[in-house]
């Protein structure tokens, strides 16, 4: 009795937030964000943490899909574009930052390229029977072209070569959008089996703890920063930006996924656009 009126009161919940307007769904999830970003901040005393819990969330994403790989020898729902485009960005990410400096970061990005250019490999050629090419339609070049475009208007203000500065905006502005592939290929499946669902969720959390450095990281600094806006440098609000809408595109596919979960069931249904 208890458990079909929680049911029913959760039904009741999920109806009222579909029927809500675009802004408002929007809304909600930046005051969500923020709420649980201001909670996690009172147990993490260094902001640098999220950069090594993002990196350790996603490590997870990569071996769930090399499980899947090598065990079920399957790439069924995997989007390529999305692999490639991920690829990409590492490799703009490695080159630039022997410009800018070493770090951990360079060897965390570094292991994650070796992982990401396996699946690559195995998906064109071990198991390229089981691809759905035919629902992984999304080209490329349209996500690529606008951030060039912003790469060009707004870079970072560093010393460091303009050609750098560029490249490592556009690697900011294309990560940001890297996963519709994925995202639009399992909306035309529907049912996404867990290895795929896990692996993209990993994705998702992963992107809410680098948003949470960059914003707890302006919140502490917020007096030079608001000085830098003053003076036309845009850079970090547009990261800022970047991130938001990383967070905010994985949304909804982290909630369809916690509610499978909870609800027990292996495969993840999400609706068709």
């Amino acid at each position: 009795m208890g458990r079909k009126r929680e049911s029913s009161v959760n039904s009741l919940f999920v109806a009222m937030i579909r029927r809500q307007t675009l802004k408002v769904k929007i809304f909600l999830v930046i005051t969500a964000s923020i709420c649980c970003l201001a909670v996690l901040r009172s147990f993490v005393t260094n902001y640098n943490n999220f950069f090594v819990a993002s990196e350790s969330v996603h490590a997870v994403g990569i071996f769930a899909l090399i499980w899947k790989l090598t065990t079920l020898k399957t790439c069924s729902g995997l989007s390529l574009q999305t692999q490639e485009l991920t690829a990409l960005v590492l490799v703009i990410r490695i080159c630039c930052r022997f410009e800018m400096g070493h770090d951990i970061h360079t060897l965390l990005d570094l292991a994650s390229l070796v992982a990401t250019a396996w699946v690559i490999y195995m998906m064109r050629f071990k198991l390229f029977v089981t691809y759905n090419e035919h629902l992984d339609r999304t080209p490329k070049l349209c996500l690529m072209i606008p951030c060039i475009i912003m790469a060009l208007l707004v870079h970072p203000d560093i010393y460091i070569p303009l050609y750098t500065k560029i490249m490592w905006a556009f690697s900011v502005y294309l990560e940001a959008i890297l996963v519709l592939p994925q995202l639009h290929m399992m909306q035309r499946t529907q049912m996404i089996e867990p290895f795929t669902a896990l692996y993209v969720f990993a994705l998702g959390v992963s992107r809410f703890f680098e948003a949470g450095y960059w914003f707890i990281r302006l919140y502490e600094s917020a007096e030079v920063y608001i000085f830098l806006l003053g003076r036309g440098y845009f850079w970090v609000p547009m990261v800022l930006v970047a991130e938001a809408i990383q967070t905010f595109i994985l949304s909804d596919f982290c909630y369809y996924y916690l509610k499978s979960v909870v609800s027990g069931n292996l495969l993840v249904r999400v609706p068709r656009v």
